[in-house]
């Protein structure tokens, strides 16, 4: 692996970095919270298409900078960092890859140009009631008018501001599982969910919902499944950074005893323990991100990113807020959000249990 950043890659992280941390400020976040509508800030989300941040990872023939993913795990620890109010993980996480990846070519320019230009949101709906995200029962029907899709898909990512959703589902016919593209509207009911962090998420009842055939086969599932939870994970690297900082700054200027409480020992041990934990997510995240983009096999590599992410990452954001006490609480500091998106990256797309689990079975099926 190499732990150098190109240029490009840097540029990237360090543009996404400085937009995201202007705009998506403390006051604006409040601001956003304090509305009527969805947790999304479209002004910013528009001006992160002006700048060329959505297009960064789309391919250069369809309008696009064609940066790996490495680049765009740059781009979203910076919204980690910020809990910025715009959709960049799902969209070009969940939703980018496998278009680019394996959708028609028609399919794939009118998608990702849309993406590009800030004109459309993208997610992925891998959670369904009592499913695997790889054995969907979801079901998928092919008729005169082509592909239509039934189930119901549940805390789906952005799905409240979605305009189209990957959806993976069993084909009817064959026996097969595939990815399909199903645009919200007609044969796509919309049930905004109430979440801890705010975050726009929704249920989506498919009933014969219209899709386009993007990807066939289980392999293509898992490939888009591993670089989703990759994707995730450089999110929580940024929420761990952003946790560890306002710590360092509060133990810095909280005094007791006339002595900041960063000059005390059990203090210094804990937020220790914190910095190795959020080292940990980072470097097995990069780890992961760098077999993915080079077509590596890398699922032992996401399985261990994602417990990092979910275990390391509690530690991370319990030890901030035992350090600062009852200020980690108030939502007039910011503290709280990292608390609450640790707590939504832990469980989404698997959590602890499921990623040792995953661990198990790469291990068990390795020769003695």
């Amino acid at each position: 692996m190499d732990f150098r950043f190109s240029e490009e890659q840097q540029a990237i992280s360090d543009l996404a970095g400085q937009v995201l941390g202007d705009r998506s400020t403390h006051e604006r976040l409040r601001e956003l919270e304090r509305g009527d509508g969805p947790r999304f800030d479209r002004d910013l989300w528009a001006e992160l298409a002006d700048l060329g941040v959505l297009g960064a990872t789309i391919p250069e023939e369809h309008g696009g900078a064609g940066l790996d993913l490495v680049a765009l795990g740059g781009v979203l620890e910076a919204a980690g960092r910020t809990a910025a109010a715009v959709p960049l993980w799902e969209t070009l996480g969940l939703g980018v890859p496998p278009i680019a990846e394996f959708a028609p070519a028609a399919v794939a320019a009118r998608v990702l140009a849309a993406v590009a230009a800030g004109d459309m949101v993208l997610t992925g709906a891998w959670h369904e009631p009592g499913g695997e995200p790889l054995v969907p029962t979801t079901i998928a029907t092919r008729g005169a008018g082509g592909w239509t899709l039934t189930g119901t898909r549940t805390c789906v990512p952005a799905g409240a501001i979605a305009d189209a959703v990957i959806v993976p589902a069993a084909m009817e016919a064959g026996g097969s599982v595939g990815l399909f593209l199903v645009g919200v509207g007609e044969g796509v009911a919309v049930e905004p969910l109430v979440t801890t962090y705010g975050d726009p998420q929704a249920a989506l009842l498919l009933a014969d919902a219209p899709a386009e055939l993007v990807a066939e086969g289980t392999e293509a599932l898992r490939w888009a499944y591993e670089r989703a939870v990759a994707t995730q994970c450089a999110v929580a690297t940024g929420v761990c950074d952003e946790a560890l900082r306002l710590t360092a700054e509060y133990t810095k200027e909280r005094k007791q005893f006339d002595v900041p409480i960063a000059s005390f020992q059990a203090v210094a041990h804990r937020a220790a323990d914190a910095y190795v934990d959020a080292e940990a997510v980072r470097l097995t995240t990069h780890q992961a991100l760098w077999r993915l983009g080079n077509d590596e096999p890398a699922s032992a590599e996401v399985s261990t990113a994602k417990f990092w992410a979910a275990w390391g990452g509690q530690r991370v954001v319990h030890a901030a807020q035992h350090l600062h006490g009852g200020v980690g609480v108030d939502r007039d500091y910011p503290l709280h959000r990292c608390f609450l998106q640790a707590k939504e990256l832990e469980l989404q797309l698997g959590g602890t249990t499921r990623q040792l689990l995953l661990l198990g079975e790469v291990i068990a099926a390795q020769p003695a």
